[in-house]
Parts: C-alpha cells; structure tokens; sequence
C-alpha cells in the first residue's frame, strides 16, 4: 500500500512541526529531504509554491501548509489528544507578528532591517509565553499540545540566532519549556539527518528507527 510522502527540510520550523504531528500520531511515511536551492522537480510539480513541507497523500491529495498537515494526521490518530491542547489566536501570532520580526532579526541583511528592533519586538511575544507557562508549564495546560508543537519551533530558531544574548533573558518559564521539548525523545526523532532528495521511510512504531542514510 502506497504511503504519504513528506517533502520536508530538516531546520525550517513549517517542516518541524508538521514532522512533530506526523510522528506522535504513529503515522506512515516517506520523508523526503530538500535542498532548498535545488528543489525537487516532483515536489515543485505538486506544489508549485516550492515551500515545505508539503504531504502527498496516496489518493493524490496534496496538503501543502504546516498546521493543515498537523491537523490531518491527527484527526486520524491522536494517541497524546494534542487537539484538545490548541490555541488558535496564540498560534496565528507566532505565524503573523513575531514570525515577521523573527525573520527581519535573525536575517537583517537580507530585509535591510534593524535587527535590534525586531528582537525587541519579537521579545515581547516571548515574555507573554513565559507567563502564559507559568500557570501549568505547557501553553494550553500540564501536557505537550498542538500549540506546543506548532509554536515551538519558531521559539527554538529565535533563540539560536544569539544564544549569548538569549540566555541574559529572563524568560525562566520559557527557557524550561523550550529545553525539555528540546530533550524529548519526540523531539530527536524528527531532528535525525537524513541526506537531502534521498527517500527515506519512518517505521511508524514508537521506539522504531529509520531506515535511512544517516549523515
């Protein structure tokens, strides 16, 4: 039986958290690495746009947005109930205000923006997750969500663009957040290196590994 095939890039936050959804469900799949400056031409068939990730499904289907994805393999299996655990407003201000100022800090040079400007900017949504994580240490309760996963990501780029800076924060709440997702197993499963454009096929067990050419 034919699987879904994931076009995905190991460091862009879209893929991760659609890889995060993909892999606590337990799904099925192939996951195909991108090179983002050769793109793949069947990709590129499928989805013209040529952002990642983008899910084809064996019907043919093509679902070619991050939450989208995460929402589709999840209302088919959703073994942690991470769609009880969701935010839509918070998430679409990680997607729209603090993505926007996440890119103009963390690629100046590229939007001729003032990175210091941004950071602040960006800072301001961060210091309402630290409060937000306070109460219960997940963004929508005790347990890993949905909001968790789609946001997460985002947060993890923001604060590699200057660990140095990042760790003079006090941003307690958040800091323990972001390390624990870091550390969790889920986590280092959807982080495995695989070469770019080479299929590779998750088992789809938890504990299950990959069969894969690892770099």
């Amino acid at each position: 039986m034919a699987e879904p095939v994931l076009y995905s890039f190991r460091r862009c936050p879209y893929a991760m958290r659609a890889r995060l959804a993909l892999t606590v469900s337990d799904a099925r799949y192939v996951l195909r690495e991108v090179r983002l400056a050769d793109k793949p031409a069947e990709m590129l068939r499928i989805s013209p746009k040529g952002t990642v990730p983008v899910l084809e499904l064996p019907s043919g289907i093509v679902i070619d947005e991050s939450l989208e994805i995460m929402m589709h393999v999840l209302q088919a299996r959703d073994p942690e109930n991470w769609l009880s655990r969701t935010d839509v407003a918070l998430i679409e201000a990680n997607d729209r205000e603090f993505k926007h100022h996440l890119n103009r800090y963390k690629y100046a040079d590229r939007y001729g923006s003032d990175a210091v400007v941004h950071r602040s900017r960006a800072l301001s949504f961060l210091q309402e997750l630290d409060l937000r994580l306070a109460a219960a240490g997940q963004l929508c309760g005790f347990e890993r969500g949905f909001a968790d996963a789609a946001i997460m990501p985002f947060v993890r780029q923001f604060a590699a663009t200057d660990p140095a800076w990042f760790g003079t924060q006090a941003l307690p709440h958040l800091n323990a957040w972001l390390a624990g997702h870091i550390a969790s197993d889920l986590f280092k499963r959807v982080m495995v290196r695989t070469a770019p454009s080479a299929p590779c096929q998750r088992d789809g067990q938890l504990g299950s590994g990959w069969r894969a050419r690892l770099r």
